[in-house]
Parts: C-alpha cells; structure tokens; sequence
C-alpha cells in the first residue's frame, strides 16, 4: 500500500472560497461537500460551509480544506492546519493510528477512529507536539 500526505487547511467559514483560490492558482479539480450535504450541520446557518473539501491537480498539487465548527475553538495562529495521512487499506491506517494514539505516545485523541459519513475509517489525533493528524480511507469522491 501507499500513504499519502497532504496539507489540510482549517478556516471559519472561508475554507470555499481559499479552495477556489488555490484552484484557480494551481490548477486542478475543486471538491466539496458541505456540512448540509453529510448531514453534519450543527447549526442550519453553517449547512452551506464546507465539511470536506479539495484541489488536485494532474501534476500533484493536492491541498484540502474545511470550515470548523462554531463549537469547537479555532484559532488562525493555533489550528490552521492538520496532516492529513491516507491510505486504501483499514490495516494501514488502523497501524498508524495505534502509534500515533498510543498512551505511551502522549497524544491527545480529538476523534477516534472509526466509520464517518464519508470514510470507513476516519480518526483525528494531536500529538505531543502540538500536530493535529487526520488519519482516513479514501474513497472515491462521487460528487
């Protein structure tokens, strides 16, 4: 298997219209599911804000995006991005995942890994270096 990296943006509510930036600078084909597409919509005002988003180009510019939460904090300067790590395979992920949680690693688990809306497996874990990691099955995107 192989695992990919790529950068993942956080913003408050711009994460669209950064997305259709690097787009239209890097080239590339724009994806987006909204919190309303997945049924994830903490607030009926916030439907339209994006809960997973991406630009991938031909030539290997990959940057994805979302718009946190109202209820969870954000801040610019302290969470404007995660590592995302992804991999077809559960096993490969789920390894990852067991080292990078670990107790003995001293990290902080911010979503367990598990079955999301939108992946088989999809966890979210901060490390003790201040690193926030998505770890995630891809699966094609269908629209």
């Amino acid at each position: 298997m192989t695992l990919t990296t790529t950068t993942h943006l956080n913003f408050r509510g711009d994460a669209r219209a950064a997305l259709e930036h690097y787009r239209d600078v890097f080239g590339g084909e724009l994806a987006v599911v909204t919190h309303g597409d997945a049924g994830a919509a903490e607030d009926p005002a916030a439907a339209d804000q994006v809960l997973w988003g991406q630009v991938l180009s031909d030539d290997g510019f990959h940057v994805m995006a979302f718009d946190v939460p109202a209820s969870r904090p954000w801040d610019a300067g302290t969470d404007a991005f995660y590592v995302s790590v992804r991999s077809a395979s559960g096993d490969e992920i789920t390894a990852r995942w067991e080292r990078l949680a670990a107790p003995e690693a001293g990290a902080t688990v911010v979503v367990p890994l598990g079955p999301s809306p939108w992946a088989p497996l999809y966890g979210m874990v901060c490390d003790r270096f201040g690193v926030t990691w998505v770890l995630d099955v891809a699966v094609p995107y269908g629209g």
